[in-house]
């Protein structure tokens, strides 16, 4: 017999890890040897890719996929003021650290309530991206889960990238 496992669906509040997951994000100092090990390993061979200047001036470069009802990132940063990314990577030795958990909110009331909470949880915010056109996102420090949490509000923009991610 062949059953399904129910997932639930998160009960509306002020839970930060209560909001509705959407991708996991692992930093790397070498991108192609990451992807390499990801496709060949653990079967994700196909990604879409932005990369650029970042506003510090150092150098970004992100794989994403879809892959398991989940967004799939791997990060490559470099240059000035890339520390956010950099800091558990050695400097010495290829690696692949995990990054970030990270949260959709799909809306603008949400968004304000995903505010709101941070403000009163006196949570501390990491590191922010706020464009207001393509993908908005705070990152938030979880020092006693060993990573981040981003949440994230994709405009339209951000959804038709995230519509054109290839599956795995």
């Amino acid at each position: 017999m062949t059953a399904l496992m129910e997932r639930k669906p998160s009960r509306q509040g002020h839970a930060l890890l209560g909001r509705e997951h959407s991708h996991s994000a692992w930093v790397t100092n070498d991108m192609d040897r990451a992807i390499g090990i990801f496709s060949d390993r653990y079967g994700i061979k196909d990604f879409q890719f932005i990369e650029g200047p970042m506003p510090s001036g150092g150098q970004i470069r992100v794989a994403f996929a879809w892959a398991g009802g989940q967004v799939l990132e791997i990060i490559a940063a470099s240059g000035p003021g890339t520390e956010f990314y950099n800091a558990t990577l050695p400097a010495d030795e290829f690696a692949i650290r995990f990054h970030h958990l990270g949260f959709v909110v799909h809306d603008e009331a949400g968004w304000r309530e995903l505010e709101a909470d941070l403000a009163a949880g006196k949570w501390p915010i990491a590191h922010q991206t706020l464009t207001g056109n393509f993908i908005d996102a705070y990152y938030i420090e979880a020092p006693e889960l060993g990573h981040y949490l981003e949440y994230v509000r994709p405009l339209q923009a951000g959804i038709d990238f995230y519509a054109s991610v290839p599956a795995n």
